[in-house]
C-alpha cells in the first residue's frame, strides 16, 4: 500500500551529504507518524538536503497541520478550499509560533523575541470579532492571545495569529484591492514572506477587536499578507478591568 500518493523526485545537488540514497516517503511518513510529527523533528530533517526539505513541506507539515488542528484544516479545505502546496510549512509555523516584534518592524519600537508555544487555540467565532461589518461572511481563524506581561512603558502585551479561509477570494481582499491599500514598504509575514496589508491604516479594524481581545480600545493592529496569514497585537487590559469589558 501506497501511503504517499505523490512520489517526490530527488532534488540532491552535488554537495549532498546523502548522494548514495536515502529513506522513501513511505518510510519516512510512518517514522514521523510513530513520532507523531514532531515539528521539531520535520524542522530539523528541512535542513538535511534539497529532497528531505521537498517532502517535508509536501508531505509531513501537511500532515502535522492535521494532526494539531483536525478540525481547522477540514473546515480549511471545505466548499473547494485548498491550502497550496508549499504552504503546509508555513501554516505549521504559524500554529505553534509566536512571532513577537523586533524594534522599528511591523510595531514601531516594541521588541519582544520570537517563540514557540506548546499549545494554541484558534477560533473561528473569535475571528468573527476581527472582520469589518462588511467582510462578516469571510472565515478567519484567529489564535488566544499569547501574552507578555509587563512590558515596560508598553504595558501587558498579547500577540495573535490567524488564517483566512479562501483568502484570495474574501471579502476583505476584494475591498483591500479596492481601496489601493499599500503594502508595507519593508515588512514580510514571518510564516510566508508574502507582502502584508495594515489592516488599521487600511481603516478595516472593527471596534470589537478590542474587547475579543481584552485589549485597550484603539491598541489592536494586525496585518494580513497575501496568503491569508494574520499577525497582530494589542495591549491588554488589567485582570480585573477585561473582566468587565463589554461583549459583542
Amino acid at each position: 500500500m501506497v501511503l504517499v500518493v505523490k512520489q517526490h523526485r530527488c532534488t540532491h545537488s552535488a554537495s549532498c551529504s546523502c548522494t548514495k540514497g536515502h529513506l522513501s516517503e513511505d518510510a519516512l511518513f510512518l517514522v514521523f507518524r510513530h513520532m507523531n510529527w514532531n515539528p521539531r523533528l520535520i524542522a530539523n530533517l528541512s535542513c538535511v538536503c534539497k529532497w528531505f526539505d521537498e517532502v517535508a513541506k509536501q508531505v509531513l507539515w501537511k500532515e502535522f497541520c492535521h494532526a494539531r488542528a483536525p478540525k481547522m484544516m477540514l473546515d480549511l479545505h471545505s466548499d473547494g478550499s485548498h491550502i497550496v502546496d508549499g504552504n503546509w510549512k508555513a501554516l505549521g509555523k504559524l500554529l505553534i509560533y509566536c512571532n513577537g516584534c523586533t524594534k522599528g518592524g511591523l510595531f514601531g519600537n516594541i521588541h519582544v523575541p520570537g517563540h514557540f508555544v506548546f499549545r494554541t487555540r484558534f477560533s473561528r467565532t473569535a475571528g468573527k470579532s476581527f472582520l469589518p461589518l462588511q467582510c462578516r461572511m469571510d472565515v478567519l481563524y484567529v489564535s488566544d492571545p499569547c501574552e507578555h506581561l509587563d512590558q515596560g512603558e508598553e504595558g501587558d502585551l498579547g500577540f495573535f495569529r490567524g488564517i483566512f479561509k479562501s483568502f484570495a477570494t474574501s471579502r476583505v481582499k476584494k475591498i483591500l484591492i479596492e481601496k489601493q491599500a499599500r503594502f508595507h514598504p519593508t515588512e514580510v509575514c514571518p510564516y510566508c514572506k508574502a507582502k502584508l496589508w495594515n489592516m488599521l491604516h487600511a481603516d478595516m479594524m472593527p471596534a470589537s477587536a478590542s474587547a475579543r481581545l481584552g485589549a485597550y480600545d484603539d491598541s489592536v493592529e494586525y496585518f494580513v499578507c497575501l496568503n491569508g496569514h494574520v499577525i497582530g497585537l494589542g495591549t491588554l487590559l488589567p485582570l480585573s478591568d477585561s473582566e468587565e469589558a463589554p461583549e459583542e
